[in-house]
Order: structure tokens, then sequence, then C-alpha cells
């Protein structure tokens, strides 16, 4: 049914490789992962005062509106960031554990804090990161997080779903990095 489909919209003309636009980057409205298609949720612009700092894009099995729905729905998720400006990994280390300090206990960070060391130390290895570099976080159910940076893998996979989640929630949490960012993440128009 669905090749059909894809060759209706061929012979009539109609673009089916829709993409999410923000601040001149283009995310597709669909990936695969694994075997899996998920879709893009939401996207938006991480501002710090008035520099536009990367578009980032949330993909997953199946549309969230509401952030706990986009935390906990089950399957293959992403989270793609694509730098507006040259970065160092340093910084965006700092302002992930910054995130990741505001939404969470200290018990929580406790109980992450050896995946967010390693998680850091392949950020390390990458240095600086130019505008235009893509990050890809990928939750890989079978796997674990996966980081790509310019499609290329780096490090290897950490183990469990609370790691990512705890991710997430840096801009889905109770204190988001971006109020604004946040809502275009779950799909809601300001």
């Amino acid at each position: 049914m669905k090749s059909l489909l894809i060759a209706l919209a061929t012979a009539l003309g109609i673009n089916l490789a829709n993409a999410v636009e923000v601040a001149g980057v283009k995310f597709d409205d669909w990936v695969q992962i694994g075997n899996r298609e998920i879709v893009a949720n939401g996207a938006g612009l991480r501002k710090k005062i008035f520099f536009k700092v990367y578009a980032m894009v949330l993909y997953l099995p199946e549309k969230q509106r509401e952030a706990a729905g986009a935390l906990n729905v089950k399957g293959p998720k992403r989270i793609g960031i694509s730098l507006l400006r040259d970065l160092t990994a340093q910084q965006f280390i700092e302002a992930m554990q910054e995130g990741l300090a505001e939404n969470h206990s200290a018990a929580e960070m406790a109980a992450i804090k050896d995946r967010l060391k390693q998680f850091s130390d392949v950020m390390l290895t990458i240095g600086e990161a130019k505008s235009g570099t893509l990050i890809e976080i990928d939750w890989l159910p079978e796997a674990g997080t996966r980081l790509t940076v310019s499609g290329q893998v780096k490090g290897t996979d950490i183990a469990g779903e609370d790691f990512y989640r705890a991710l997430l929630r840096i801009w889905l949490g109770d204190k988001p990095v971006q109020d604004d960012l946040k809502q275009a993440l779950l799909g809601k128009a300001l």
C-alpha cells in the first residue's frame, strides 16, 4: 500500500520528502532507525541572548504533544542538533550538564554519573564543532544511547533508557533550557 501511495504521489508530482525547516536548516519529516521509521515530533531554535546557537529536531515513534508522553514513549528516538555557530566540546558539555542538573535531583544525577562521564569523554574527543555540524543522539532499544557527529558514530553505545530520558529532560524537563524550544519540540505553536 505504501509503495502504491508513493508511486501515485510521484505521478502527481507531490513531494513526499517534506522537511521541517528551522533557521534555514532542513530536517526530514521522518527518519529510519534500524527497521523502524520515526517521525519529527517538533523542531525549534536554541537561542542564547540574541545568538542563534542551534536548530533542533526531536524524532519519536509516534507524535507526542506532552512532555511525559515524549519522555516515556517506547521505541527508538532521535535528538538532532544542527549547530548554527562554532562551539567547543567543552561548551556543549557544560551546557548539557547545567540542563541535566536543573532537571534532576542529586540522587538522580548520581545514578547517571558514570554514563554522563562516558558521554562527556566522547564529546571531548571531538574538540570543536563548526557551524553546520550535525549531532545526533539516538536511543536504540537494543543497544543504548548512540552519539553520531556528522555521520560518524562516536564512542560506544551507553546502556539504560534512563540515561536517554535524562538527556531529553534538558529540553523537555520541568526547567527546560528554553521554554519556547520545549513547546516547539512538542509540536506546539506559540
